[in-house]
């Protein structure tokens, strides 16, 4: 298995048994290092609103509410995720609910490597074919948020690491305020954010930004604005 399909790749797991959760995961971090974990439905939606995750895999049975529901209500809002579906169930009824909400492949458990690796590098070429992954602040201006890198007039610009992940939470909620609390969970995780320390970076990505692109809404958080 090679890891370079899956650079930059997130993935979220959900499963409310937690043997099967477990030796997914640590199958999945053998192809990519951001690799996420939910064992219900409200777990998981509250992972796909903060971390936005390019694949989910997700099965049908669960506790609360079924892992289609889930689907319906993140297809609302995301349009672009690829999803795989996980089931013990061949019925005919889940297959024709499941061809609606535009998966990427539903696979009938036991899992195995030899039918979920062909669907997960499927999803990633879905996601290396699909222009959504550019944020334009310009119309010379581009931030390709599965690559990580912002170019202008085609070249890269270097960011450091709190710049690019500031600006790729800010890409992936595009026109919309991100709280000061957002940006703390995201960009800073476990340390510490001070006032000064935020100011600094968004000081910082302005200069390497187009002219009011990045704005500031005071005692609220931060707004990137996109133009497609």
């Amino acid at each position: 298995m090679s890891r370079n399909e899956f650079k930059n790749i997130k993935i979220l797991f959900v499963d409310d048994e937690e043997n099967i959760r477990l030796n997914a995961v640590s199958y999945l971090k053998r192809l990519c290092d951001d690799v996420y974990s939910a064992k219900d439905v409200f777990e998981a939606m509250d992972v796909v609103e903060t971390i936005n995750p390019h694949i989910l895999i997700t099965d049908i049975q669960m506790p609360k509410m079924n892992g289609l529901e889930m689907i319906r209500r993140i297809r609302q809002k995301n349009k672009n995720i690829n999803i795989i579906v996980l089931s013990a169930h061949t019925q005919s009824h889940y297959l024709f609910e499941a061809i609606e909400l535009n998966l990427v492949k539903y696979l009938v458990k036991p899992i195995r490597h030899d039918s979920l690796y062909p669907a997960l590098i499927q999803c990633t070429k879905n996601l290396n074919e699909n222009s959504c992954n550019h944020q334009y602040l310009s119309s010379s201006c581009f931030y390709d948020s599965l690559n990580k890198t912002l170019y202008t007039n085609e070249l890269p610009i270097k960011l450091s690491k709190r710049e690019n992940d500031f600006l790729q939470l800010l890409c992936e909620n595009a026109n919309q305020v991100v709280t000061y609390d957002h940006i703390q969970a995201v960009v800073w995780e476990d340390d510490f954010m001070s006032d000064d320390a935020l100011r600094s970076v968004a000081r910082n990505l302005r200069r390497k930004l187009p002219q009011e692109s990045l704005e500031n809404h005071s005692k609220i958080g931060y707004k990137i604005i996109t133009i497609k």
